[in-house]
């Protein structure tokens, strides 16, 4: 055999290995989290008999949204073209496919104001494709149970399209958000916000699960804390990976990430134990993610001490709205999303706009401050991004949901539902330890949780 090898002139001398290497390990720990982090956490948190439904609206979600991302959901996302622009200001970008090779293999030059990164498109695509994909699987943990697998097979990529891609456009990407001066570094308000809005009105719009099923009964512990270790460490890649490569401002949100966490969960814990008087694993892990929700607009933006000021506003705020506030709500929202995301991912980018702290921006975004080092303005801007996303995703979700409910039923009827798994998919989950599930000692029911089982909060 004879081998022929020719010179490839060197076109890629914007290249840096070294952050494109980050990026793609980056983008696959986020992948992670989807499947199979949150897939196996909440089939871990739902009960028995609907585990394969669970994991299979994750699985189709992942997909699908990968699908509609090549497509269209890239560019109008993070393309250069604006197909909306109003006094200078970026509105909308243009759904357009994104799958040419001279595009993939050329360097990334990503948003309406060009900026040029140091690895390849192919890589930036990928990345932000993982945070679209985790976007609807949250939203998922607010209607599991109940919503018709066939619409959730509509909803996903329409869903992600309208909504998911403008947001990202507004705050990601420079729109005008972010020429207003709001920030979010890695999806406090672009993701956390989205889906745990989405998750409000699409339980609005699709109605409560069966009226004798209405409490949340998880099956599986240790898919539970299976699930919430690859979040958590998935996480490093989330926040880590926003600056664009290996930087010193990659490793600041990093180790911001794991210490808000860390001080969230165990905050979250000591309101447990001051309330219903036991810890309980499953109030740890909801602690532990809405740190992770919390830190994520702001990690590469404060010290570490902002980072721990804003883990223990993750473990009081969100606790209070979740067991007092949300209840009064008397929307079905299975796993409590509302609580987690949005308001741990409003408290999160508020606090942003309180504790960015200049030393930190600097490595990221030169003459960001918060109100606390003097610019108050910053806080200010935050709150609006907060309203303008608020609005305009519920407004959104709960209409496109109207919409496919004219041509599909929204809901699995109840008979599908009273069967479950074997009734929707013509399979069912097993519990993978081999044993039944032993009997809690206490259990922790409030807001549609039911946290380790069935009996009475122990007020003693």
């Amino acid at each position: 055999m004879i081998l022929y090898f020719t010179t490839i002139p060197d076109s890629t001398s914007w290249l840096n290995t070294g952050n494109n290497g980050w990026m793609l390990t980056a983008s696959t720990l986020v992948g992670l989290m989807s499947i199979p982090g949150l897939a196996i956490y909440y089939a871990g948190l739902t009960k028995r008999k609907y585990m394969v439904n669970a994991m299979m609206m994750a699985l189709y979600a992942f997909a699908a949204v990968l699908i509609i991302w090549i497509l269209a959901g890239y560019n109008f996302g993070f393309g250069t073209s604006s197909l909306l622009k109003i006094d200078g200001y970026y509105i909308f970008g243009i759904p357009s496919p994104a799958g040419a090779g001279s595009f993939i293999s050329g360097q990334a030059i990503v948003g309406p104001l060009k900026d040029a990164l140091t690895i390849p498109n192919s890589t930036v695509m990928f990345f932000q494709f993982v945070f679209a994909a985790i976007t609807p699987i949250l939203l998922l943990g607010g209607i599991l149970e109940r919503m018709n697998f066939k619409a959730w097979m509509i909803f996903v990529p329409i869903w992600s399209l309208v909504v998911y891609s403008p947001v990202a456009y507004w705050l990601f990407a420079g729109g005008w958000l972010n020429q207003l001066g709001a920030v979010d570094f890695s999806g406090g308000y672009v993701i956390h916000l989205d889906a745990g809005i989405g998750a409000l009105a699409a339980a609005f719009v699709i109605g409560p699960r069966l009226k004798d099923e209405m409490k949340m009964k998880a099956n599986n512990l240790g898919l539970v804390m299976l699930g919430l270790g690859l979040i958590w460490l998935g996480w490093d890649g989330f926040n880590g990976g926003d600056p664009y490569g290996a930087t010193i401002d990659a490793g600041i949100a990093i180790i911001n990430t794991n210490v808000a966490t860390a001080v969230s969960m165990m905050t979250w814990m000591f309101m447990d134990l001051k309330f219903f008087k036991k810890p309980s694993l499953i109030g740890a892990s909801v602690g532990a993610i809405a740190g992770l929700v919390g830190i994520t607009p702001a990690a590469g933006y404060v010290n570490i001490y902002g980072a721990m000021v804003i883990g223990i506003a993750t473990g009081i705020i969100p606790w209070i709205f979740l067991y007092k506030i949300e209840p009064k709500f008397k929307v079905d929202d299975s796993l409590g999303v509302f609580s987690s995301h949005a308001v741990a991912g409003v408290v999160g980018g508020l606090l942003t706009g309180v504790l960015a702290d200049p030393v930190v921006t600097q490595y990221i975004d030169p003459g960001l401050r918060g109100a606390l080092y003097g610019n108050f303005y910053e806080l200010g801007i935050q709150a609006f991004a907060a309203v303008i996303v608020i609005l305009y995703v519920f407004a959104l979700t709960y209409g496109l949901l109207r919409l496919i409910g004219v041509f599909i039923p929204l809901r699995e009827t109840n008979a599908r539902l009273k069967i479950g798994d074997m009734a929707i998919h013509g399979e069912a989950g097993l519990d993978i330890t081999g044993y039944p599930p032993s009997p809690p000692m206490h259990a922790i029911e409030h807001n549609n949780i039911h946290m380790e089982g069935n009996e009475k909060i122990d007020k003693d």
